[in-house]
């Protein structure tokens, strides 16, 4: 990743509190070249991503067929996933989306745009929103709503 992915990531991480840590597992995205059965491919990476998920956790799916949240109605989703109890697991895709399985697997699903952002910037943003969620619910002065 690009230097500036991984600093505005950590920057974020590095913020949030010890209740919402977030931790970052990456799968390794499958050949997409020239001649690649993307099809294939795009099940094998929702294999291993399946795979990475922790027992028990929550799944929320990235998808751009999914809800398109505020940032207060995502705050209000962060205070509930907190008090459920179990981790959560957000599954960001490849350039094509989820596979299916994923999709399956999900308890919900997530948009952060109609428009199609490039899986790098996906990270920061979800980052930055998650602790921008975080700052809402805890009166913390970096959001500053209405």
């Amino acid at each position: 990743m690009p230097r500036w992915v991984v600093e505005g990531y950590a920057e974020y991480a590095r913020r949030m509190p010890a209740e919402c840590r977030l931790r970052l597992v990456e799968v390794s995205p499958g050949h997409r070249g020239k001649g690649a059965d993307i099809k294939r491919t795009m099940r094998d990476e929702g294999g291993r991503m399946l795979k990475a998920i922790p027992k028990g956790c929550q799944v929320l799916a990235l998808d751009i067929g999914g809800r398109n949240w505020s940032t207060e109605e995502l705050s209000g989703k962060l205070r509930d996933w907190m008090a459920d109890g179990r981790d959560l697991a957000l599954l960001v895709g490849g350039p094509e989306g989820l596979a299916a399985e994923c999709l399956e697997r999900a308890s919900g699903r997530w948009s952060l745009s109609a428009l199609t952002l490039p899986h790098p910037l996906v990270r920061v943003v979800v980052a930055e929103q998650l602790y921008r969620a975080w700052s809402l619910l805890r009166n913390h002065p970096y959001h500053r709503a209405g």
